[in-house]
């Protein structure tokens, strides 16, 4: 998808404990979906093949978002911030849903007066889309 000279000016993973926060944020709307992270491996990926791509540190291993669920994220755009330490993923969320508890945004919860607050539907129930046997 994008080139060698955008790899050799990729951000310094190795300055940085290997890993980067990335977020990924609906390219039409704006809204933040996931907070995730990604290694200089996730990266590279994620530029070849345009489809998201993360490191999961609970799993220990490489993550490309969707692959149990189906709920991919096609990447419109890759953004490095001013101090190359974070990224932004502008993302088509495929399947409608980026949070593994079945809503849309990982952020469906609001700090409230009350205390946390649901503010969203779910899209899919987790319990039927992720079986491990």
């Amino acid at each position: 998808m994008i080139g060698d000279e955008i790899m050799n000016n990729a951000p310094d993973f190795a300055s940085n404990d290997g890993l980067l926060p990335a977020i990924a944020q609906d390219a039409d709307t704006g809204d933040v979906l996931m907070l995730a992270y990604m290694n200089a491996e996730s990266f590279a990926e994620t530029l070849a093949t345009g489809r998201a791509v993360y490191y999961s540190r609970s799993r220990g291993r490489l993550w490309r978002k969707g692959e149990d669920s189906g709920h991919v994220q096609q990447v419109c755009g890759v953004f490095v911030d001013c101090d190359g330490d974070t990224i932004l993923l502008r993302v088509r969320q495929v399947g409608g849903a980026a949070c593994h508890e079945g809503y849309r945004s990982c952020f469906f919860r609001q700090v409230t007066a009350d205390g946390l607050k649901i503010i969203a539907q779910r899209v899919f129930d987790p319990a039927t889309v992720y079986k491990h046997d």
